[in-house]
């Protein structure tokens, strides 16, 4: 688990688990997700990779871990309730936030009943979770940024320094940079910029 800087466990990258239940091969992948777009594009790249496969059944929590505000799910032609909900469900009780799950199927002649189904996908879920490795999302204030051209370059190591993520830069008779911090640093930067520049940067919230 990385840094956990203010913040709930999203996943690092990528993860792939493959399982063969009675003939029929589940390719599950988890990813990140931070927005319902986010999660939707992740389930079309999976449908794009594998057009062969006989069903791309999904579910995804784009949020805090356990908050159903942001929330979906697809059977995708399963019998109704035994693949996206268990796979959902699965996601909502894992403590990871911001996370989408695609289950891959190639069917193989067996049936599985909606019993086994229900088991193969939520247990596809939690065995690709076991393996997900997570980092700590860190919550940003975004901040708009005023500087004399005497203090970029300065102004520049001190967000390298405090992690702060540039969004944007407009030149005119001073520069003004809108930027993402990690709100925990926030008080420190504001100090950290009145130092820097004698008082004369400027900084606010956006």
């Amino acid at each position: 688990m990385g840094s956990s800087a203010g913040g709930y466990p999203i996943p690092a990258r990528p993860v792939r688990v493959t399982e063969v239940i009675q003939r029929s091969r589940f390719l599950t992948v988890l990813a990140h997700a931070p927005d319902a777009e986010a999660a939707h594009h992740f389930v079309q790249s999976l449908r794009d990779e594998h057009p062969d496969a006989t069903h791309h059944c999904w579910a995804f929590v784009a949020g805090p871990p356990g908050s159903t505000a942001a929330v979906g799910m697809s059977d995708d032609g399963e019998p109704h309730g035994t693949a996206g909900r268990p796979m959902l469900t699965t996601l909502l009780h894992s403590g990871v936030g911001e996370i989408a799950a695609v289950s891959v199927r190639w069917y193989g002649g067996t049936k599985l009943g909606t019993g086994g189904l229900s088991r193969a996908y939520s247990g596809g879920v939690k065995a690709a979770l076991a393996e997900l490795e997570v980092e700590s999302k860190i919550e940003r204030a975004r901040v708009e940024i005023v500087v004399g051209y005497a203090h970029v370059d300065a102004l520049q190591r001190l967000l390298d320094a405090m992690d702060g993520v540039q969004v944007e830069e407009r030149y005119g008779g001073e520069v003004r940079y809108v930027v993402d911090l990690p709100e925990l640093r926030f008080a420190a930067f504001e100090r950290a910029l009145a130092d820097l520049t004698q008082g004369a940067g400027r900084l606010r919230r956006v």
